[in-house]
This record gives C-alpha cells, sequence and structure tokens, in this order.
C-alpha cells in the first residue's frame, strides 16, 4: 500500500508567500531568483542551501558557445542520447536557450574556466561531437555555480528555510495546489510540522539515488520531490530510466552510500577504460568509444566484468602527468588520494553506480505539472528532455533554462491563483514505513532493479517492497520515517515501470527483453497514484501537455 498522505501533526505554524521553491540546487536557486519580482518568494531546503547535488557537479554544464558550435549539433546529440523518446520541443528549448541562459549565470558573478585566448574554455564529454562543456575550478563547476546564485541570493529579498523537510502538498477545494506542509529542524526557525500558504509551489527537490545502496547522490536525496508529487495526484513520467554513471571510484564490494564520482571530463581529456590486462575494450564498442553515450559506456563496463569475472575495471588517466591532474581535475584527484588511489601513477578501479533519474513529474515546457499551481524543474521534473538516457552535463543546463521558464510561465499564472480556504487537514490519516527499512529498501533495489534487469527479479522485488511493514505501534512520526516512506513510494514506483517496458533502451537493460522495440514502446510510462496503488500506464507522450 502507498500512503497518500504522510502521517504528521497537524501543522503548528502557518506562514504566507506567493511562491514557495523547494530545494536549493541550481534549479531552485535559479527559479526562486527569477520568481522573487512576480512577488513574494520562499526558499526551502531540507539541509544547508549548499548540500544538494549541484555542489557535487564536476564536470561542467552543456551549452553551444563555440564559434564552430551550434544548438543543432547539440540537439542532434541530445536526442541521440536520449534513444528515440525525447520530447524534441523541450530539447529545442533546452539548446538554443541554454547559450544566453549560462552567459545568464556569468553575469551573477559564476566565474567559469578561461582559455588562452580568453573565453570560457570548453571540453568533450560522452555523447557530444563538439568541445562544448564549461567548467569551473577544474572539475569544481557545481560548488562555483552554487556559491554564484547563493551570494546572489543573499540581497534578493527571498526568505529562507534551512533543514526543513517537505511532507504533502497543501490544494483548495478545486485541485489547485496552495501551499505545503513541512517539518522544520534548524534553530531560529519555527520547529517542528507547519504550513506555507501559496499562489504557486515549484518543486526542485533533486534527485532519489538513495534508492540505491551505491550512489554519487547525497543523503539528502531521497525522492521527496516525486513522491510528493505521487501522493498530489500529479503525473510521474520516465522512472524506468535511472541513469549509472559508468566510471565511480570502487571503494570495495561492501561499500554503501555517496560514492566519489570520477567525471565524464576525464575521459574526454583522453583518459582510457582498460580491464585488468589493460585492453581497452570499448574500442570497437562504439565509434566514440570511451566518449560513447552514458548507458553505451555502463553496459560494456558491466559486460567486461561479467566476461572476465573481474570485480570493477579501471580508468587509466597515467598519461596525464601530474601536472594536468593537479590543474584540470583538483577535486578528483584529492579524493583518490583520500581512498589511496594515485591517479598520476596508477589507473582508477571504477564501476558504474546510480546517478541520475531521467524522469520524474511530468511538466510541460514551461514545467507546470498535471496538477494545477505545482511546478516542477530540475532532476525532480521529466520534462522529455533526456529521454532514455541524459546526455552527459545536460542536468545543470535543464535545471537553468527550465526554471527561468516557470518565471516566465508564472509572469501570467499568478494573476490566475486567488487564496482560497483550503480544506481541513487529515495528514495525520496517513501511513509510515519503519525507519529501519531503509537499508532493505537499498538491498532490494540494488539486488533486482539496478543496471541488470529482469522479469523474475523485478517481480522479486516488487513482493519484497510490498511486504515491507509498517512502522512499529506507538512510533512517533519523524524524518527518518518519512524519508523511508518515501524511498519506499518511489521505490515501488520505479520498479512498476521497469515491469512494464518490455525492451532495452537506454538505461533500461533489461536482460530478457534484449531488443529495443520502437513500434511498441517508443513511447512514455507514466505513473499515478491512485488511492493507495500505483498504476502505470503506456503513453505517446509528445510534451504538449502536463
Amino acid at each position: 500500500m502507498i500512503p497518500s498522505t504522510l502521517a504528521a501533526p497537524a501543522p503548528g505554524w502557518t506562514t504566507e508567500t506567493d511562491v514557495v521553491v523547494i530545494g536549493s540546487g541550481i534549479a531552485g536557486l535559479v527559479a526562486a531568483l527569477r520568481c522573487r519580482p512576480r512577488g513574494r518568494v520562499l526558499l526551502v531546503t531540507k539541509a544547508l542551501l549548499d548540500a544538494g547535488s549541484t555542489r557535487w557537479a564536476q564536470g561542467g554544464i552543456a551549452a553551444a558557445l563555440a564559434p564552430d558550435d551550434t544548438p543543432d549539433e547539440h540537439l542532434a546529440d541530445t536526442l541521440t542520447a536520449g534513444v528515440g523518446i525525447c520530447v524534441e520541443d523541450a530539447v529545442r528549448a533546452l539548446v538554443t536557450e541554454g547559450p544566453d541562459a549560462v552567459r545568464g549565470l556569468i553575469e551573477l558573478g559564476a566565474a567559469f574556466d578561461r582559455a588562452g585566448s580568453g573565453g570560457i574554455a570548453l571540453t568533450r564529454e560522452g555523447g557530444h561531437h563538439r568541445r562544448r562543456i564549461a567548467h569551473a575550478g577544474g572539475d569544481a563547476t557545481g560548488a562555483e555555480i552554487s556559491r554564484a546564485l547563493l551570494a546572489a541570493l543573499k540581497d534578493s529579498g527571498v526568505e529562507v528555510i534551512e533543514h526543513a523537510l517537505v511532507l504533502d502538498l497543501l490544494k483548495d477545494a478545486s485541485g489547485r495546489a496552495a501551499g505545503i506542509t513541512l517539518h522544520v529542524m534548524g534553530e531560529g526557525q519555527p520547529g517542528g510540522v507547519g504550513a506555507v500558504r501559496a499562489r504557486a509551489v515549484v518543486l526542485a527537490t533533486g534527485g532519489l539515488g538513495q534508492v540505491f545502496s551505491a550512489t554519487t547522490n547525497p543523503e539528502v536525496s531521497t525522492g521527496d520531490g516525486v513522491a510528493l508529487a505521487l501522493r498530489a495526484g500529479a503525473a510521474v513520467t520516465d522512472l524506468e530510466f535511472v541513469q549509472f554513471h559508468p566510471t565511480v571510484l570502487w571503494l570495495g564490494a561492501d561499500a554503501a552510500g555517496q560514492q566519489p564520482l570520477i567525471s565524464e571530463a576525464v575521459r574526454g581529456e583522453g583518459a582510457h577504460l582498460v580491464d585488468h590486462a589493460g585492453e581497452r575494450f570499448m574500442v570497437g564498442r562504439h565509434d566514440l568509444a570511451e566518449l560513447a553515450p552514458r548507458d553505451v559506456v555502463t553496459k560494456g563496463i558491466t559486460n567486461r566484468m561479467r566476461e572476465t569475472g573481474a570485480s570493477h575495471m579501471l580508468l587509466d588517466g597515467r598519461h596525464f602527468g601530474a601536472a594536468m591532474w593537479e590543474h584540470r581535475f583538483p577535486t578528483i584527484l584529492a579524493a583518490c588520494r583520500h581512498h589511496g588511489i594515485d591517479p598520476v601513477t596508477e589507473p582508477i578501479p571504477i564501476v558504474p553506480a546510480s546517478h541520475y533519474a531521467s524522469g520524474g513529474v511530468r511538466t510541460d515546457l514551461y514545467g507546470r505539472t498535471s496538477v494545477p499551481g505545482l511546478y516542477a524543474c530540475g532532476e525532480v521534473a521529466c520534462t522529455g528532455v533526456h529521454g532514455a538516457n541524459r546526455l552527459a552535463s545536460n542536468s545543470l543546463l535543464e535545471g537553468l533554462v527550465f526554471a527561468n521558464r516557470i518565471a516566465t510561465a508564472l509572469q501570467d499564472d499568478l494573476d490566475d491563483a486567488s487564496w482560497t480556504d483550503l480544506p481541513a487537514d487529515e495528514r495525520q490519516n496517513g501511513r509510515l514505513l519503519d525507519p529501519g527499512l531503509r537499508g532493505e529498501i537499498q538491498r532490494i533495489m540494488t539486488s533486482h532493479v539496478g543496471v541488470l534487469r529482469g522479469a523474475e527479479g523485478l517481480a522479486t522485488a516488487a513482493r519484497e517492497l510490498s511486504e515491507l511493514p509498517a512502522s512499529r505501534e506507538g512510533q512517533a512520526p519523524g524524518v527518518a520515517a518519512w524519508e523511508v516512506t518515501n524511498l519506499h513510494t518511489v521505490a515501488s514506483a520505479i520498479v512498476a515501470a521497469a515491469r512494464l517496458r518490455e525492451e532495452t533502451r537506454g538505461s533500461h537493460w533489461r536482460e530478457d527483453f534484449p531488443d529495443r522495440v520502437d513500434e511498441s514502446w517508443r513511447g512514455h510510462l507514466v505513473t499515478r497514484l491512485t488511492g493507495n496503488a500505483l498504476t502505470t500506464t503506456y503513453e505517446r507522450w509528445e510534451g504538449s501537455r502536463a
């Protein structure tokens, strides 16, 4: 059973704003800044303002900034990576508006690395046929973007509540989003469960990688936004397409939690994937070899591990030399050395790990979801840009471009959103899972719904998830139980979609259905929560509606 609300005390306090933005990565920060001229804005974030996934982004942000590059070429690479199910209008908006959006970050103070000519230094990553990845601090792009946006936030007039876990969407009698309930844990702020009344709600809560044992995602990435949207009745799309990053530092067979990422830019600069005999196994598997789209490289690594019985593969960048490692990849170099690996003198042990959700809350081209007044951008959203497999470094760009588009939409939408009375609160009637089950959910998903999937394993995952017990009698609601309940909701939705899609496409790899089948599956799986049950249907969605 999937809860339609989270069990929580009735709100003990209430505040009002015009727009409430949930999340403080690039999508949330840009949305808050761009929406501020439309009225009052409250930014709510789960931990500290800089604790989300954006600051961990290493490689960069993709945009056709070079004189020899064009948005059409960026479009073509994105559509190829998405394996036939990108929404082309959404991709065209991304690549056309992307260059000016990146220049807007520079105007806000983001300092990208510069080439010898003084222009923005650009590198290349998997799936790109041009050097179009702008980066900062060598491999600290996300940290620099986050720094610049947080600096801009200080004098913007945007109000902020940190250490606040969003619980559920508030809706008025007509079904329109009218605010949120949340639990605040920080000092010097209203504490406990409260409510924010708002004329628009923007979800920018990031990813769901913590449903797996090993992930590049931070601890806060528990799928809260997708779970909230499902409980609110919103359509969620393409959840089966969870991207596993090909090159994550291997820390041993028993490693769990957030794992250090080895950016695709390392391969973009010429590092080679090799097996333990030193053979470059991606050569001949794809015309771009190590720079093939991520799903292709992940499958290549996984296949080579199965063929050789090895627990991991190797990424060899020894030919870079110490100076290049220290200048271009200082963050990765430090992380590797922290774990006893020196990339200057030895290959880096790597494995694929859960990295990015290409699916999420379904939106139109301006971030509107199927629930009026509820918007979504960034990793929590499914704009249709990524299709079955996100192209490298399109994630920061998507958050940036579609946050701008939400602000544009709200210029008119807020005029239609009036204050109304809210129905009586019924959140205390929800269901929670035992907070100790987080590890069990991760075990189920990692064992049966990882890189390789099949009917038997997916059926086992569905059964085991459904059998997990509710919270113990007398146990009070709390953050741990709310997070585990969100993880369970999202995990169940991923499994439902993965069971239904009987083909292999992009980052969804079915061993029992190894072929791509366009005549049956060139569309989208849409999941909704009806009552306490998930329903997943196949739709030919072209992005004209949410």
